[in-house]
């Protein structure tokens, strides 16, 4: 069994800074692409930053020049630095994994942090 547990959402005003946590635990044998989502309240989940095992990462154009994705491969965990926050950007941020275990490669995904932007 494979849990991603989230810390780092809360509240901050315009123009502030948050840095989520995300770490992988259980049976893990390698995590390979690791990162975060977001979903606003009847939409779709959207892809907001992603990084691969060996440090290459994808951002949503919304995000480019403000968010900073990172991972700590040792420890299975990865990391969203936010900055110059925006009220559009609250909303909840899920943390995903692609992860090697027991039962073979699966996606998994966290229980959502809440991110509240004030303006």
């Amino acid at each position: 069994q494979v849990q991603l547990e989230e810390s780092g959402g809360g509240l901050v005003q315009a123009g502030g800074s948050l840095r989520l946590s995300c770490a992988a635990s259980g049976s893990i044998f390698s995590a390979n692409t690791m990162g975060w989502y977001r979903q606003v309240l009847g939409k779709q989940r959207e892809m907001v930053a992603t990084i691969a095992r060996g440090g290459s990462t994808n951002y949503a154009d919304s995000v480019k020049g403000r968010f900073t994705i990172s991972r700590d491969n040792a420890n299975n965990t990865v990391f969203l630095r936010m900055n110059n926050l925006k009220p559009e950007d609250a909303t909840v941020y899920y943390c995903y994994a692609r992860v090697s275990s027991w039962g073979g490669w699966g996606d998994y995904w966290g229980q959502g942090t809440q991110v509240t932007v004030s303006s």
